[in-house]
């Protein structure tokens, strides 16, 4: 097979945990030809959407600060459908541009490339938005552009959670309680003065034993959650604000969850999610780039790149 990866820079990649390299390592292993494209070298040359694509062998980091783990030929045009399978894992934030390249995906498949995930899929999926489809699995939660809304429901809960809509990494997201000082200087910051739409959850005390990652593969479960676990005085448990990741078995509430999600997203062309869950309370469904495989890896044993990489043989077939 010949894979188009739409990913950030291969150089930046930090090969001792990134699920998209863990991806091409599983894919260069059974012979399938890689090829690497950033989101914005997309363009539509002659009514067919195209990317400038770089072949590239796939050598392997010698450590965990090796760079030089590929080496790269020159970039050619080529069509998306010359591609047997597009893997899209470019990071948010979901800006403008990530949409434009959304909608180049969606016309591609139109066209006959194979996109995994679907561009509709990651434009209708709002990576905070799409737990409001699956009330009965959240906390208390609110929407709004509006600050007052905000205080209102700070004053209901006393103990809440902001965020963007279209951040990553846990990036931008405040605790607030009513006792806060900086209430109103945080809502302006983050709101834009009433014009930006943002998400507030009631506070989850569960957070303490970890924010799992909870992955889902054309639309199955796997057995294992990745809990990241805030470090002290921190309230987020990702990984990129310093959360340490422990790989566990699902508990039943994390498989209901789950198992209830998965057809959906496969029916809504979801190869890959990543689905948040703290304590009991479904917080999020990843669908940009989810991440967690080499840490279940390392620390179960489960290859989770060898299901996806499956998955992708069997969709793109």
């Amino acid at each position: 097979m010949n894979i188009l990866f739409i990913a950030d820079p291969l150089a930046t990649f930090k090969t001792y945990k990134d699920t998209t390299y863990a991806m091409m390592r599983e894919a260069a292993k059974r012979g399938h030809k890689l090829h690497h494209t950033l989101a914005g070298e997309l363009s539509v040359q002659n009514g067919k959407v195209a990317a400038q694509a770089a072949p590239f062998q796939f050598i392997g980091a010698k450590d965990d600060h090796d760079h030089e783990w590929f080496k790269p030929q020159g970039k050619v045009q080529a069509a998306l459908t010359e591609f047997d399978a597009v893997i899209m894992r470019t990071d948010p934030p979901f800006d403008m541009q990530y949409l434009y390249s959304t909608q180049l995906l969606t016309l591609a498949e139109q066209q006959g490339a194979k996109v995994f995930n679907s561009g509709q899929a990651m434009r209708d999926f709002n990576e905070k938005l799409a737990i409001l489809n699956f009330a009965r699995f959240t906390a208390p939660t609110l929407v709004s552009t509006r600050a007052a809304d905000v205080r209102a429901f700070l004053a209901e809960h006393g103990d809440i959670i902001v965020k963007p809509l279209d951040g990553m990494g846990g990036m931008g997201i405040f605790r607030l309680t009513e006792r806060d000082p900086n209430i109103g200087s945080i809502l302006e910051t983050l709101m834009r003065l009433d014009t930006r739409t943002i998400m507030a959850q009631r506070y989850i005390p569960e957070i303490v034993h970890g924010d799992k990652r909870i992955l889902v593969i054309d639309g199955e479960v796997v057995p294992f959650a990745l809990a990241r676990i805030p470090q002290q005085g921190e309230t987020r448990g990702n990984l990129a604000a310093g959360g340490r990741g422990v790989a566990q078995e699902l508990s039943g509430r994390d498989r209901e969850i789950a198992e209830t999600l998965a057809p959906e997203l496969k029916r809504r062309g979801i190869l890959l999610a990543g689905l948040d869950v703290i304590g009991s309370h479904l917080t999020e469904v990843n669908v940009t780039s989810p991440t967690g495989f080499q840490e279940i890896m390392k620390q179960k044993g489960f290859d989770v790149a060898a299901k996806f990489i499956d998955a992708v043989e069997r969709n793109a077939a």
